[in-house]
This record gives C-alpha cells, sequence and structure tokens, in this order.
C-alpha cells in the first residue's frame, strides 16, 4: 500500500484493512467494503494470475449486481476528486484495476 500525497477523498476499496497498516497512517476518509468483491471470490481468485480472465467476469458480474455499492462510490466521484486506496502486492491483477475499468465505462 502506498500512501503518496494525492489531493482527493481518500476510499479504501478493499473488504480487509489492510495487514500492518494504522487507521492514522492511511488516513482513509471511506471505508467502502460493499465495493470490493465477496469474500467468496476474493478466497478463490487467491491472486492467482492463471485466474485472472475468469475473476475480472465474476467480479465484473458482482459489480453489476451490486448497483448501492456501486451508486455510492459514482457519487463520491462526482461530489470531488477521489483516491481508490487499496492493497494489493501484484499490480496487474487485482480487484482496483476491475473496478477501475469498470468506472470508467460507467
Amino acid at each position: 500500500m502506498s500512501f503518496e500525497a494525492q489531493e482527493g477523498k481518500r476510499i479504501l476499496i478493499d473488504r480487509l484493512w489492510p495487514r500492518g497498516i494504522s487507521k492514522k497512517e492511511a488516513q482513509i476518509d471511506l471505508w467502502l467494503k460493499e465495493i470490493a468483491p465477496s469474500a467468496e471470490l476474493r478466497k478463490w481468485f487467491s491472486h492467482d494470475p492463471d485466474k485472472w480472465p475468469q475473476f475480472q467476469k465474476r467480479y465484473l458480474a458482482e459489480l453489476e449486481a451490486n448497483k448501492p455499492a456501486v451508486e455510492s462510490l459514482l457519487a463520491e466521484i462526482q461530489s470531488g476528486p477521489v483516491v481508490l486506496v487499496y492493497s494489493a502486492k501484484d499490480e496487474e491483477h487485482n480487484d482496483a484495476l476491475v473496478l477501475l475499468n469498470y468506472l470508467l465505462n460507467h
């Protein structure tokens, strides 16, 4: 998890709080757990790059079915700049990328 200085409301988009990071250090304004992949999907994926294509499809389906969380995040984005905060070691295969692409297309 990187804490580079960026302007905007800091929204944590992970279902679980990042290990080893204090709430003071993270400086999170909103924790939107509901936008994250379900626990079942997260466990199934287990950050396995071979499962990446199927993970994307499944997470997109969850987002489509989770209109309240999506609308909540879109409202935050419309009210001003936001910084989506997430914790993932793999920068090429993670739910934040799927969510970002989803938001850019909606």
